[in-house]
């Protein structure tokens, strides 16, 4: 039986369309003919309904042209006396589909590149199964030098990539990423596996740096896991803009939107913060070639792209990534003991300041994802949790547990749920992590799930990071840029109980039962003036870090049209933000040991 084949070309970048042309061999399929795009992406989890983006769809057997209509949202049905079962005559269908999502869940195309994942130009055909090939066209009007950057498998193409790739199935045609840019490659080996970097748009930077550091996380995450039998090359795509941040997982890739100030400078301070922010996100998406890509839910086996699909285990998927991805840093030596705590400083600090997490369990926040993660609004701050930063906080809290209350690990935890729910099973039932974890301790765990995951209780930090030599602080905030991780003796204003959007004078938020709150403000209030003076965002921004407890604010704010005066009564400032240090004061071997062997476990520890 020939191959599905799909064919993409671009003739005109500026108007933002890509024409796709969907080859479908005869008798390939029987009955009616459907063909189907994803309503969401794997790996973000939103029903983001990518047929909207598509202009036209028309369909024909050699010269006679056949009906196309609507199915649902997402499908076209193709009907005729030529379509499905028809002779010897294959089926054509093409699209134009509309691209200008610069994101890593889309597809973007201008006269300088073009970029897209499947999931938004590919249709499935219902019911097809067997091998697809991708033709990518030249695409003449992108500038000479540019190239195609992606881990699918050629099978012939000219000496920038354009032609022909090959994928086992459509799950893997929606694997692999394309960007089609002027590119800078750089090629290196991690645990035997040969890796590219492949960045657009990141100037002159520090590539052997940035080559270096990430083979020294790579290897440590294939030391924590081992090494896939099917990963036989990975790529890092990443194009770099300005204040931008953002990832998502493949097996054979990832795809990034990175800072481009975010990139290693030569000549730069060994490791900045916004290195380091780098560095992270790209550990984090390197460790979902095991977490999520291939050991994943039991309820994404097989995966169904026209619906949500719930499960309550985002927090191991997301959050046990989120645990892991700076872990690597340290133990690959990229960072130091001092900066790692400050990063996990950093992020207990975003936990502790969502009062959400007294209101939503983190198995409620993954199974919710769809609904509330991915559709924040102004309450978020007060109604919900993220799985990625508290299910990172709690990831942290079991690993702690489990190194000072039984003679395992998370790490040997991860080990046995690869094997048993990846490489023997297919995928991770609701409960699995959780019997894994009673398995390896006896019982010894009894009841923490219901606390820490289907509960709202927070871990008791301050013990359980003393049991690493770690000393635990909590103080006050010294303003809304303080995110915590270090000392400070820096004044402490009061609190106000809301936040404004970035250089504006609009309310994005306010905290429940806060100051703020109490007076009345709301989200959306536009503050035109701070005690009789013209509200600018600087007086604003003001009044966050010089207001003191007990002192009254009154603010004039305009609600829709109407003009209101509101009192505000400044707060003392409360005990949210995280400060962890090592302690030098550590006399117990067995402290020290477990603190060592936490931030460099070998692969037998």
């Amino acid at each position: 039986m020939a191959n599905l084949r799909y064919h993409v070309a671009a003739s005109n970048p500026a108007s933002h369309e890509f024409e796709v042309q969907l080859r479908i061999p005869a008798r390939s399929v029987t009955g009616a003919l459907v063909i189907r795009l994803p309503a969401w992406i794997p790996g973000s989890y939103m029903v983001r309904d990518y047929a909207r983006h598509v202009v036209r769809v028309s369909a024909k057997s050699e010269s006679t042209e056949l009906a196309v209509e609507r199915y649902d949202k997402s499908s076209w049905r193709i009907a005729g006396p030529d379509a499905g079962d028809s002779g010897d005559a294959d089926i054509v269908v093409d699209l134009l589909v509309y691209a200008w999502d610069l994101s890593v869940r889309g597809a973007h195309l201008d006269l300088h590149h073009a970029y897209f994942n499947g999931a938004c130009l590919f249709p499935e055909v219902v019911g097809y199964t067997g091998d697809i090939e991708l033709e990518i066209a030249p695409m003449p009007e992108l500038p000479d030098e540019a190239w195609v950057g992606t881990s699918m498998r050629p099978v012939a193409v000219d000496e920038r990539g354009f032609g022909r790739y090959v994928c086992s199935d459509y799950d893997e045609l929606l694997d692999h990423p394309v960007e089609i840019a002027v590119q800078t490659n750089i090629s290196f080996s991690a645990a035997g596996v040969p890796h590219r970097l492949m960045i657009r748009g990141g100037g002159d930077f520090d590539e052997a740096r940035l080559a270096r550091d990430c083979e020294r996380i790579f290897a440590t995450h294939h030391e924590l896991l081992g090494t896939p039998t099917d990963l036989d090359r990975y790529d890092v795509l990443a194009f770099a803009e300005v204040d931008t941040y953002g990832g998502l997982e493949h097996r054979w890739s990832t795809s990034l939107a990175i800072g481009i100030d975010d990139l290693p400078r030569a000549g730069a301070a060994h490791n900045p913060s916004a290195y380091r922010k780098l560095l992270g996100l790209i550990s984090h998406e390197y460790f979902h070639l095991w977490n999520v890509r291939r050991l994943k839910p039991a309820a994404f086996s097989p995966l169904d792209l026209s619906r949500e699909v719930h499960t309550s285990l985002l927090w191991v998927f997301e959050g046990v990534t989120s645990y892991y991805d700076d872990l690597a840093l340290v133990r690959s030596g990229v960072i130091e003991p001092k900066e790692y705590l400050n990063l996990l400083a950093q992020n207990l600090t975003r936990v502790w300041r969502t009062s959400g997490r007294h209101h939503q369990t983190l198995a409620d926040s993954s199974f919710d994802a769809w609904t509330k993660f991915y559709k924040q609004d102004e309450n978020a701050t007060n109604a919900i949790v993220s799985y990625y930063a508290k299910g990172a906080a709690i990831a942290l809290a079991l690993d702690l547990t489990l190194r000072t209350r039984t003679t395992t690990t998370l790490d040997e935890v991860m080990r046995v749920c690869w094997q048993r729910f990846y490489v023997d099973g297919h995928g991770m039932p609701e409960a699995g992590l959780e019997t894994v974890v009673a398995e390896l301790t006896g019982g010894a765990l009894q009841g923490w799930f219901d606390r820490f995951i289907r509960g709202y209780e927070d871990p008791d930090f301050e013990t359980l990071f003393n049991a690493v030599g770690i000393r635990w602080v909590l103080r006050p905030a010294t303003g809304p840029a303080d995110a915590g991780g270090m000392s400070t003796s820096n004044p402490v204003p009061g609190y106000l109980g809301f936040r404004v959007a970035s250089g504006q004078t609009r309310v994005a938020a306010v905290m429940t039962d806060g100051p703020a709150q109490r007076a009345g403000l709301s989200a959306g209030d536009e503050i035109v003036s701070v005690d009789g003076l013209k509200a600018d965002p600087a007086r604003v921004a003001r009044m966050f870090t010089q207001s003191e407890p007990g002192q009254t604010v009154e603010l004039h704010v305009f609600r829709r049209s109407r003009l209101l005066r509101l009192m505000l009564t400044v707060a003392a400032a409360k005990l949210d933000t995280v400060v962890l240090a090592e302690r030098d004061d550590v006399s117990d071997a067995a402290v020290t040991q477990r603190r060592a062997l936490w931030l460099a476990a070998p692969i037998d520890a």
